[in-house]
């Protein structure tokens, strides 16, 4: 029995029927794809390196505490690792469909809160394996890194075979309420601990207070509410997925030139995609603001390969009234660099944390009243969500087939009705674009307006 971080049971939280708190990705492999029974079992093996993927949700009566990790009972492989296959063609638009609709459904609570689909039926005798986990598992980061387990740094390694997996007895239920009642009353023991330990190092302490306080007078600036948008407004639960690439060393390439960093470039190419869109709905002019959450990975090295969420956020604007690329560029890195010396990042991680020292049920009713707020008034503080992951430079393998490439996915919430994942590897950078399927119907045109935006600075170098 584990007990839940407080930024991980957050994810939980907010979620609701229509904004669905899973991340994923897509890769495609080169063929033809190896039997299905191979494929089942070669995901099995790796579930002991993975003992989240064979655990559910245990809530705590009356909400006391936070709820916990147990050992599902009733764990059955073939319920998550599923098949299926794409109409004819089975080119890009038919995958992007299926991603759509697998994504548009919840994972069950009930249930290990993830979900592998292998898809045959790839045009050029390729095939697809989809991935998708829920926010309170994993960040991007640990996402990638369990992608990093289950497959292979060489084609012709050996597969392991599954192991003989028996479920730990769940806790009672007068278990969970003493260990919640045992929390409660140790808490503020703990609070004050932390609190003599600073004071006996008061120079460290007054710095991260100074940081969260200004860092908290500017968010309190940056979420004021943005002029009226069609990119910001209720979704439904059904969602659209479209993706563009790009080569790596291209990007490189262009920051080397013109400045700044890698993600600089990549969000500059973004803001493009934002601009086109807006371009096309005939809503660009001067007084236009596209404001984007950029979540920040908290994750140390040796931190690294832990099954959680370790994340905070930074929000941005991105500069979609300038027309030239490289003007557009150097605004993108005043942004960012600004944003790197704020305190942004350390007042949304120190108000995440905070939560986990009120009780689960004050935390729960705190989030629901806020979502029902939202979703009441509308929520026109942030109109998208982009962020960037690193992934393995090496090709990867499962059962002797290459990945070809990895699209990220990124869950949208109430009001914003698009993201942007990153995902790079292998010398390639993969964007996937998420979006609600009533309201956008011009994802594509995101996707290809990122494209353009690197080529109109690749022109330059």
């Amino acid at each position: 029995m584990e007990r839940m971080s407080p930024l991980d049971s957050w994810f939980l939280h907010v979620e609701d029927d229509a904004d669905h708190m899973h991340i994923g990705s897509v890769g495609v492999f080169e063929g033809p794809p190896p039997p299905w029974s191979e494929l089942r079992d070669a995901i099995g093996a790796k579930l002991d390196l993975i003992p989240r993927y064979r655990q559910r949700i245990q809530r705590v009566p009356l909400r006391l505490a936070r709820p916990v990790w147990v050992d599902d009972q009733h764990f059955q492989l073939d319920y998550h690792v599923r098949h299926t296959a794409l109409p004819s063609p089975g080119g890009v638009e038919q995958l992007h469909l299926l991603v759509g609709r697998v994504m548009s459904q919840q994972l069950d609570r009930n249930r290990p809160l993830w979900e592998t689909w292998f898809v045959e039926g790839l045009e050029g005798e390729r095939w697809a394996m989809l991935s998708k986990v829920h926010h309170c598992v994993v960040d991007g980061i640990a996402g990638t890194d369990l992608l990093a387990l289950i497959l292979e740094e060489e084609p012709d390694a050996l597969t392991a075979e599954p192991s003989r997996w028996q479920a730990a007895t769940p806790p009672a239920r007068r278990t969970l309420v003493r260990d919640a009642l045992g929390e409660l009353v140790t808490q503020p023991v703990g609070v004050a601990r932390g609190a003599v330990g600073a004071v006996r190092q008061p120079g460290h302490l007054a710095a991260q207070l100074a940081a969260a306080a200004r860092g908290a007078a500017e968010l309190a600036g940056v979420l004021q509410p943005m002029p009226p948008s069609s990119l910001v407004g209720p979704i439904g639960p059904h969602r659209r997925y479209a993706s563009a690439h790009a080569s790596l060393a291209d990007v490189k390439a262009i920051r080397k030139a013109l400045g700044g960093t890698v993600n600089d470039v990549i969000l500059a190419a973004v803001t493009n995609g934002y601009r086109e869109v807006l371009l096309g709905r005939s809503e660009l002019h001067d007084g236009t603001e596209v404001r984007s959450m950029i979540p920040v990975s908290l994750r140390s090295e040796d931190q690294r390969g832990e099954v959680n969420n370790r994340v905070t956020a930074l929000f941005a604007s991105l500069p979609v009234t300038i027309a030239d690329p490289v003007e557009r560029l150097v605004a993108v890195r005043a942004e960012m660099d600004a944003l790197k010396g704020s305190g942004e990042a350390i007042a949304v991680a120190t108000m995440v944390g905070a939560t986990g020292m009120a009780p689960a049920m004050v935390v729960g009713l705190t989030l629901r009243s806020v979502t029902e707020l939202i979703q009441r008034r509308g929520q026109r503080f942030v109109t998208t969500v982009t962020t960037n992951v690193p992934g393995p430079q090496q090709p990867r393998y499962l059962l002797g087939h290459r990945l070809l490439t990895a699209s990220p996915y990124v869950p949208i919430g109430e009001g914003f009705r698009t993201g942007v994942a990153i995902f790079s590897y292998d010398g390639k950078l993969a964007f996937g674009v998420t979006a609600d399927l009533d309201s956008t119907p011009d994802a594509d045109v995101l996707a290809a307006g990122i494209e353009k935006g690197i080529a109109e600075l690749l022109e330059r170098v």
